[in-house]
């Protein structure tokens, strides 16, 4: 079987003041990964409603040229209300006791973890106990090699200590923005450290290959044991950044993937998530010149 590169966990509609594009970090994720390294070889896994949107989501899926597991559940497919400031940073109003809040740990999801090369997964999925059983059960299932990305992804109140450290002890990297450094540094009571070294105290506690930090227009980091690397972020025309992060960890994970080191695979994410950021909506298409690392 196919060895493939997963995004785990939400799939909704983002409700943006233009209208719906379909979201969620997991399908994001999936998405831009594969445009590198080509959309047969990524998958979206969630769930779906048997509503309307299901088939939206269904044909949005085909049209992005996106694999996609989505069991069907007795659960509305998701939907976040999503409003954007001036600067175009989105606030979220993420609807609860939805479809993603319960996958199923089916035959099929089990295969794919069985044969997945990487996964990338977050806390906001694991708000409800049935998709956290359903994440936990697929990590145990992927192989010693699989790459395990946990892209912590706070939302609203979705999320706990427990949660959170059950899930930086399962991943390999860990992917975290400024503000969700911040609060992880209250949850686990980091006292007086500066954001590098919060990230160095994360890294070597939880035995992690890498961590990438994101600090919005300050930049972002990765730190790779005792190396360390620093792009400084682009300045462009935003549109509006729903789906930036999302589009660099998958840039991210298949430049890891193709054989790039730590540095290149950065430089890539950065460049790629910038230009995100001049389009509107998660799942822009990434022109050709910019995929050349």
């Amino acid at each position: 079987m196919k060895r493939y590169i997963v995004g785990l966990g939400e799939v909704l509609w983002d409700m943006l003041p233009e209208g719906k594009k379909l979201g969620g970090a997991p399908s994001n994720f999936a998405y831009h990964a594969g445009q590198f390294l080509g959309s047969d070889n990524t998958i979206a896994v969630s769930a779906l409603g048997n509503d309307a949107l299901a088939e939206e989501t269904i044909e949005s899926l085909k049209c992005q040229n996106l694999n996609f597991l989505m069991p069907r559940v007795e659960y509305p497919t998701g939907t976040v209300q999503v409003s954007l400031d001036q600067y175009g940073v989105p606030t979220y109003d993420i609807k609860e006791n939805v479809a993603w809040d319960n996958i199923p740990l089916t035959d099929e999801i089990k295969e794919i973890a069985k044969n997945c090369r990487a996964v990338c997964f977050g806390s906001l999925a694991q708000r409800n106990v049935v998709s956290r059983s359903t994440i936990n059960s697929f990590l145990d299932l992927t192989s010693q090699d699989c790459i395990k990305i946990f892209d912590i992804n706070l939302r609203q109140n979705f999320y706990s200590k427990e949660v959170i450290e059950h899930a930086l002890h399962r991943c390999n990297i860990l992917k975290i923005n400024d503000e969700e450094l911040i609060t992880i540094g209250r949850l686990f009571e980091f006292q007086d450290l500066d954001l590098r070294s919060e990230c160095k105290m994360l890294l070597k506690t939880y035995n992690l290959d890498m961590l990438v930090l994101t600090c919005g227009v300050n930049g972002s980091y990765v730190f790779c044991g005792d190396e360390m690397s620093f792009q400084e972020t682009p300045q462009v025309n935003v549109a509006d950044t729903v789906g930036a992060g999302d589009s660099f960890t998958g840039t991210f994970c298949a430049s890891i993937l193709s054989g790039k080191n730590f540095r290149t695979a950065h430089a890539a994410a950065v460049k790629i998530s910038a230009f995100v950021c001049t389009q509107k909506g998660a799942m822009p298409k990434i022109p050709e010149e910019l995929k050349k690392v």
